[in-house]
């Protein structure tokens, strides 16, 4: 005749079985799911952008209309009035912004020519973006100071932002990272033939 010590550790064992089994059975759907290690990447200085800890010790747009185009600057085309470059920290590959050389941060304080020549730059790189990258879409605007989010707000700068059906998941949310398909020079490369054949409209 069984004890109730003998039962109590009877009843434990098969608890501790059908966890195990639980378990078991878990893995294996997860490996059904993601079958694939997971992988990981570091990205600090992507981090300190985003948490606002970078020290600003300059205009990097300023910067830009001194540099010349390169992977290195990221400048796709400097015209005198209007700056196109990439995003160094981009929403999504091909990521551009267009910049007046001036260092201005209200939009009434800018030049109505220059102003013009930015919306033609606005036109004719969406139409690039769309012909190389092959994009079904677009996010597009400017954030006019500080409060309304604008990173730099002493400079003005347009953004364009190439989308595409499915182009967003959980990770830039949990992660506040953005995985891109390719990397900043690959799309620079892939990008700066058709700006550097530009002439002024």
């Amino acid at each position: 005749m069984k004890t109730k010590a003998s039962k109590r550790k009877v009843a434990k064992k098969a608890k501790v079985a059908a966890k195990a089994h639980s378990h078991a059975w878990a893995m294996n759907v997860m490996k059904a799911v993601w079958p694939q290690e997971r992988d990981f990447f570091e990205r600090p200085e992507r981090y300190r952008y985003v948490r606002k800890l970078l020290p600003v010790s300059a205009c990097v747009f300023c910067e830009g209309v001194e540099a010349k185009p390169s992977a290195d600057s990221l400048v796709l085309i400097n015209d005198g009035h209007v700056l196109v470059m990439m995003n160094k920290y981009p929403y999504n590959s091909g990521h551009l912004l267009i910049v007046p050389l001036e260092h201005c941060g209200n939009i009434w304080d800018l030049d109505d020519a220059v102003m013009a020549r930015m919306s033609w730059w606005l036109k004719r790189s969406a139409q690039i973006l769309k012909e190389v990258l092959n994009c079904q879409g677009f996010n597009m605007g400017i954030n006019h100071g500080a409060v309304a989010g604008a990173g730099i707000p002493d400079h003005l700068h347009w953004h364009i932002v190439p989308r595409w059906a499915g182009d967003t998941n959980f990770f830039p949310l949990i992660a506040e990272t953005k995985v891109l398909p390719e990397t900043l020079e690959q799309t620079y490369n892939r990008l700066q033939p058709h700006f550097a054949k530009q002439v002024k409209a």
